[in-house]
């Protein structure tokens, strides 16, 4: 097709040709573009940058400030502000109870909740229009409630004019602010000007607008249409966008693997609550009722419920015995009274080791191995190393012939399948465990990480238990550091983030 002097004509589907109309009579603002066409100003994004590449547009982006309606703004905005309401029932009355404010409001036909009735009379008072003696309430003058009512008037105007998207003063505008009845967000503006080329082939009659079809249906063929149709050129130049399917988070897809290689290893996975008796998480494991860690800066306690139960008196006997003067294990205790309702306090678990404790008390003695991987809670300060809810794994391995040396071997063997280099080992302290350890990994940004604590159970931890013939070698590792090493991450926060970039991107190790 030509137009003028045989030059060649450009043909634009209809949304397109409509676009490039309204810039050339003058309107440039993508959102004016879009409410004439009667659509949202992101569904022409795609049209814009189309007549952009074509050489039709110019298109400019300005960050600006919009100043919008809060919820509470466009109530009032559609009604009154509650300083007009009130001063226009005491505008007709004049003095009356506070109390009684919203009930004569009806009968003079206006909607007054108690609440607006306390920000109306902040507002009246502020301005010096009524004055509160004890329980009753009046005008000062008639002359200053009305100036107040026209001021009220006018900031109701100025709620109005931003709902409508008009300018309003900077100094309304700070007072709707103080009042939280508007906001102001920083958007985007979207400007698009016909280029010299544009406006010259738009006076030449070179642009005309048609139905373009983008894809060929089988009701388009079977009805002939095509024959009259305008089929849109392929550019293969242009890339087509990236489809990302839905995936796990890598953390979660890391603590399944961590699941599969441990059933793998002949593990059992055991499950416990997350809101815990101390008993379990700190009493059964022998640690003092005065330990550090049982403090409110370590721990987190309920408030509601503040205690529990348990249905086996005989545990807390032994546990007493233990704590108070070893009971039956050679040991001399702690040597201090043991407090039952201590023991029955409600925490958020600080330790998967109290699912460690159940299952031994609930299984006995035996030949088996389980783990825990589940979350623990403590009071921590937020940083790159350190989270106050994380993972924890933990595990046992029980049987009359275990030693220390198969928990040693249990975490070299761990680290060599997750690919985390050497394990650095020495000897540590833990109140349920002797002899005890702590293994340490490096990580790349970090340097040496402490992640693998374990060690063998006290007897002060197995006798109350019921166990007493067989050994369990404890472990109970920070299984997020190591996820860290593992994901390639130096920042804990990063394990728990809804970064879409970084969900997207990351690809897991080749061994993986």
């Amino acid at each position: 097709m030509a137009g003028v002097y045989g030059a060649p004509i450009l043909i634009l589907n209809e949304r397109q040709k409509k676009i490039l109309d309204l810039s050339l009579s003058g309107v440039h603002e993508l959102s004016r573009i879009a409410e004439e066409l009667g659509c949202r100003r992101e569904d022409l994004m795609r049209d814009v940058e189309e007549l952009r590449s074509k050489g039709l547009l110019e298109v400019e982006r300005r960050p600006i400030e919009k100043v919008v309606l809060t919820e509470e703004g466009a109530k009032y905005a559609s009604s009154l502000l509650p300083e007009e309401k009130v001063g226009r029932v005491l505008e007709r009355l004049g003095e009356v109870e506070i109390s009684k404010v919203c009930e004569l409001s009806v009968s003079l036909g206006i909607e007054l909740g108690e609440s607006e009735v306390k920000i109306g009379l902040m507002h009246l008072l502020r301005m010096g229009a009524v004055t509160i003696e004890g329980e009753r309430v009046r005008p000062v003058n008639r002359e200053q409630l009305s100036r107040a009512l026209a001021e009220a008037s006018k900031l109701r105007e100025a709620l109005e004019a931003v709902g409508r998207g008009e300018g309003v003063e900077p100094g309304l505008v700070k007072l709707l602010r103080r009042r939280k009845l508007v906001a102001v967000r920083r958007v985007v503006q979207v400007l698009v000007k016909p280029t010299e080329r544009a406006r010259k082939m738009a006076a030449e009659g070179r642009i005309i607008g048609a139905r373009v079809i983008t894809a060929l249906t089988p009701g388009i063929i079977l009805s002939g249409e095509w024959r009259r149709a305008v089929f849109k050129r392929y550019d293969l130049s242009v890339p087509p966008p990236r489809v990302y399917p839905g995936r796990k988070h890598p953390y979660l897809e890391f603590l399944d693997m961590i699941r599969e290689l441990l059933v793998a290893m002949g593990f059992e996975e055991m499950k416990g609550p997350h809101v815990e008796l101390e008993l379990w998480n700190f009493d059964v494991l022998f640690q003092a009722q005065d330990h550090p860690a049982r403090e409110i800066h370590d721990t987190f306690y309920l408030s509601k419920p503040r205690s529990g139960r348990v249905r086996d008196p005989g545990l807390l006997e032994r546990v007493k015995a233990v704590h108070e003067h070893g009971g039956d294990t050679g040991s001399r205790g702690w040597r201090y009274r043991w407090d039952p309702s201590k023991a029955l306090r409600l925490v958020l678990r600080t330790q998967t080791t109290a699912v460690s404790a159940r299952t031994l008390y609930e299984r006995g003695e035996g030949e088996y191995r389980c783990f825990a991987l589940d979350r623990v809670f403590r009071p921590e300060s937020l940083d790159a190393k350190h989270s106050m809810e994380f993972y924890q794994l933990e595990g046992i391995i029980v049987g009359r012939n275990v030693t220390l040396r198969h928990l040693l071997g249990f975490f070299h063997e761990l680290a060599k399948e997750l690919g985390l280099g050497p394990v650095k080992v020495k000897p540590a302290y833990f109140p349920f465990t002797e002899p005890s350890v702590e293994g340490f990994i490096r990580h790349e940004k970090l340097g040496w990480m402490e992640v693998f604590p374990g060690g063998m159970f006290r007897p002060e931890v197995l006798r109350p238990l019921g166990i007493r013939e067989c050994n369990v070698a404890a472990w109970g590792i920070g299984i997020d550091r190591i996820a860290m090493a593992v994901l390639g991450i130096d920042d804990i926060r990063l394990l728990f983030s809804q970064d879409l970039g970084f969900i997207r991107e990351w690809r897991p190790p080749l061994w993986w």
